[in-house]
């Protein structure tokens, strides 16, 4: 068929119209589910949306970034402290675009953190002597104490009464970002589809109850049907191995297992002919095992190798993934000798760091090896890129 302008012209216009971060692309939800027990006192979401006619796809180990909303009560709160008129227009960017104020709350800032800079500016809009001493240059320890884990409606009611306007106020905050995921699915697996596992995100701080901004978005008020707008997010520093032949660890405990049910599923189509050793743990083996048929599944049919749990609060003693690991010591120091690959996805705070440190043990004791040359072996490993860690 001879292509007219007219077509050159429409193609042109879809090219331009890629879905990115920049534009994001409407994802219908298919499926949202709670994975966890009915006693857990966990909820994890196993939420499946539509990449249909998006032209998007990823490889294991990408990430899928969604712009979330505000919490409406949360919203609603604020607008009651300062009693402001939810339909007053307000400016949100540089180019003069205005919301009502409540979208704007709702759907462009960031209202859950706090920065010292947003409380140094605010305290230009408060005749509150309380800020003034806090943001002064001998209180920032103080201030910096406040910021963590308080929230705009914590400023707004802690600090009055307001000279700001809602507009001057307002212009003090970043735009909401969006949140990142690791991708739980196999496009070739699942064509068309993205899966992800999200653990829901509540806690008490500061005597009020906080909610996770997208975490608990998926839980509470993100029904089958409705859409999301979604990019792709390429993560080129954890990617399975180019070889099939290769062996992988993958340690990935609570939602941790996300990047790794993709692996799995990728290598299971594939019949990939290396070993894959899946180290999981959670709670609860009996309401916090997260998509143990799937990974039974696995093991039965050969897809995955081995695979290794830790429940913590089952036993006496509690036993994490990193005490499955030393038990493990010879057989994972056997794999890396041969080549393997190790990957960590999961909670960087404490998880990361343990089994960090218990892959040091290991290669000291089964390779014996100082404690120094067994930290130079790991970091060998790191720069061939088998040892790739996801932590957040």
């Amino acid at each position: 068929m001879q292509r007219t302008a007219e077509n050159i012209s429409e193609q042109k216009k879809e090219e331009t119209m890629a879905y990115s971060r920049t534009n994001p692309f409407q994802a219908k939800v298919l499926k949202n589910i709670n994975i966890n027990g009915p006693a857990s006192n966990k909820e994890t979401r196993h939420i499946e949306l539509s990449l249909e006619n998006s032209g998007l796809s990823y490889v294991p180990g990408d990430c899928l970034g969604i712009f979330p909303q505000n919490d409406p009560d949360l919203v609603a709160s604020i607008l009651e402290e300062m009693k402001w008129d939810a339909e007053t227009p307000v400016i949100v960017d540089k180019i003069g675009t205005t919301l009502p104020l409540k979208a704007a709350l709702s759907t462009h800032f960031e209202i859950t953190l706090l920065t010292k800079k947003i409380l140094q500016q605010a305290a230009e809009l408060t005749e509150n002597t309380e800020l003034k001493r806090l943001v002064a240059a001998e209180n920032i320890a103080e201030l910096k104490e406040y910021v963590d884990g308080r929230d705009l409606l914590d400023l707004l009611h802690d600090f009055g009464p307001w000279t700001g306007s809602a507009q001057e106020i307002v212009s003090l905050l970043r735009k909401l970002p969006p949140r990142l995921y690791s991708i739980a699915s196999s496009f070739v697996a699942h064509p068309g589809q993205v899966h992800l596992t999200i653990g829901a995100v509540r806690y008490t701080a500061h005597g009020r109850d906080r909610k996770g901004v997208c975490s608990v978005q998926c839980s509470e008020r993100l029904e089958e049907g409705d859409s999301i707008p979604v990019f792709i997010q390429q993560n080129k520093h954890f990617n399975l191995p180019e070889s099939d032949e290769a062996d992988i660890i993958m340690v990935g405990p609570g939602t941790g297992i996300a990047p790794f049910r993709s692996f799995i599923q990728e290598r299971a189509v594939g019949k990939a002919a290396g070993r894959s050793w899946l180290f999981f743990g959670d709670q609860h083996a009996e309401t916090d095992f997260l998509y143990k048929e799937e990974l039974e599944g696995y093991v039965k049919e050969g897809s995955l190798t081995k695979l290794e749990t830790a429940f913590s609060r089952d036993s006496e003693q509690k036993v994490y993934v990193q005490h499955k690991m030393l038990e493990n010591s010879k057989e994972i120091y056997e794999w890396l000798e041969k080549g393997g690959y190790f990957y960590v996805c999961g909670d960087k705070t404490y998880m990361a760091k343990d089994v960090h440190e218990a892959l040091i043990t290991i290669i000291e004791t089964e390779g014996s090896l100082s404690r120094e040359e067994a930290e130079s072996y790991l970091n060998d490993l790191k720069k061939q890129g088998r040892y790739q860690r996801d932590v957040y």
